[in-house]
């Protein structure tokens, strides 16, 4: 398969499809695709489920397609921050919904969807209200409860440079979760700062190989 290395943000997110569920890399601000989720805001897709660490932050990326009213529902494990007001204000009238999870188990689902994997046992939110309706099981003595993959339709993700096969670097905290979104989407997107000829790029740098890469723009 041959990377797609798209002119613009717009033509990267073009088929984007109404009720897709879009996994949007980023750690608050750090590693957002911004430009990637404004070209989304222009193309209009939505009654969207998001899948992101946080539930939008200040008025502008994924809290900016929150505004729209773009989104159906948000999965996230902070869906609340001094600077989350628009999740806040929609949430509290009703106009999203939220699957609260666990950080790890976020990171986690997402990995066993890109590995293949059909579901798995954690000890993480046994106990608490986010385990009710689920399966639990002890183990050795200790009880886990079952959680199953997040698969994309689509993953947004924010990178450093990629070269023009589609390998991808990322640079220090805006890491996070774009290498697990890459393998867990149909179709996965990468902005980054710059694309550069193959064989550019360490070997022993790349994060997300070119496998997981549908498209590339530099932005």
């Amino acid at each position: 398969m041959t990377v797609r290395i798209c002119a613009t943000a717009a033509e990267a997110v073009a088929d984007v499809a109404d009720g897709a569920t879009v996994l949007i890399g980023g750690f608050g601000m750090a590693g957002m695709p911004v430009q990637l989720i404004d070209a989304l805001i222009e193309q209009g897709a939505s009654d969207l489920t998001v899948v992101n660490n946080n539930a939008g932050n200040g008025d502008a990326g994924l809290a900016a397609l929150l505004a729209k009213g773009r989104v159906r529902k948000m999965i996230c494990s902070f869906p609340r921050q001094k600077d989350s007001w628009v999740f806040d204000g929609l949430y509290r009238e009703g106009k999203v919904e939220l699957e609260l999870v666990p950080q790890g188990n976020l990171a986690e689902r997402m990995r066993a969807a890109g590995a293949g994997i059909g579901a798995f046992f954690c000890p993480t939110g046994v106990g608490t209200p986010l385990a009710e309706g689920k399966e639990t099981r002890e183990i050795d003595g200790r009880t886990y409860v079952l959680e199953y993959p997040i698969r994309g339709d689509v993953a947004l993700v924010g990178a450093y440079r990629a070269d023009r096969m589609g390998n991808v670097v990322y640079r220090k905290t805006a890491r996070n979760f774009g290498p697990v979104m890459a393998t867990a989407a149909a179709t996965t997107i990468v902005q980054v700062a710059e694309v550069v000829e193959t064989g550019e790029l360490d070997p022993e740098a790349v994060v997300t190989p070119s496998i997981y890469v549908d498209r590339i723009v530099a932005v």
